[in-house]
């Protein structure tokens, strides 16, 4: 059935029972009007409350849903990884279960995908507090001096990703930070367009400022790292 869908949007799940019922009629009124044909798949990273339930209760009202669940927590970027590897649909999507991003807004980002190889959001009028909003500019500077990737909001959570550029990316903790980064890395293309932000309803922010920052920084060390041992190499032709 899979072969029927052309996009395939990640949700990571860490503890985000109260959240998971308007995910579900949020995604639901996304597929009606996605410019491509949709599935979802929940990550559940080792969620400690209710989510699990209620992800399968999702998964069997919707033929669209499936999910798969981690024995225990292993971070964001494990629960990206675990994603890319079993995606099988040319488009890989990413949204955050707080809903801070409306899935709709996939759409525009959409319209890019002929042409560039991830698309990602710039979160605009952002409902953070003033905290996050500084520790997360400081951060998103930081990588910037490493990367020199151009990206104005890096850790967006709406992205759209050609898979076969995912399957290709080189793994490690943190790296959620740098996804736009490792797309260049294998001279691909990247594009950034403003889309909507909206406040935390329900649930705990899973990311504090010392995990924002001082977690930025040993991550720009892992990709410098990565990106002088990288081999990117391309075949013309095959007997």
């Amino acid at each position: 059935m899979i072969k029927m869908f052309e996009l395939t949007i990640i949700v990571p799940v860490y503890n985000e029972e109260l959240n998971l019922k308007r995910v579900e009629k949020e995604l639901l009124s996304f597929i009606k009007i996605s410019l491509k044909k949709t599935v979802i798949l929940f990550v559940n990273d080792g969620s400690t409350d209710n989510s699990q339930q209620l992800i399968e209760d999702i998964c069997q009202r919707n033929k669209e849903f499936s999910f798969i669940k981690f024995k225990e927590n292993k971070g964001l970027s494990a629960a990206l990884k675990a994603g890319f590897d079993i995606i099988e649909t040319p488009l890989t999507g990413y949204l955050d279960a707080d809903l801070q991003t409306s899935p709709k807004d996939f759409n525009i980002l959409l319209k890019h995908v002929e042409s560039y190889d991830l698309v990602t959001g710039i979160r605009t009028q952002r409902r953070d507090s003033f905290i996050k909003n500084i520790s997360s500019k400081i951060s998103n500077k930081i990588r910037n001096i490493f990367t020199h990737d151009g990206m104005k909001d890096t850790c967006c959570p709406l992205k759209i990703i050609k898979t076969n550029y995912a399957k290709n990316i080189p793994m490690f903790n943190g790296l959620h930070r740098f996804l736009p980064a490792m797309i260049l890395l294998q001279k691909g293309t990247i594009l950034q367009v403003p889309i909507q932000h909206f406040p935390r309803l329900a649930g705990e922010p899973k990311f504090g400022i010392r995990n924002r920052l001082l977690g930025s920084i040993t991550d720009c060390f892992a990709y410098l790292w990565i990106k002088k041992k990288y081999i990117h190499y391309e075949v013309i032709k095959r007997g």
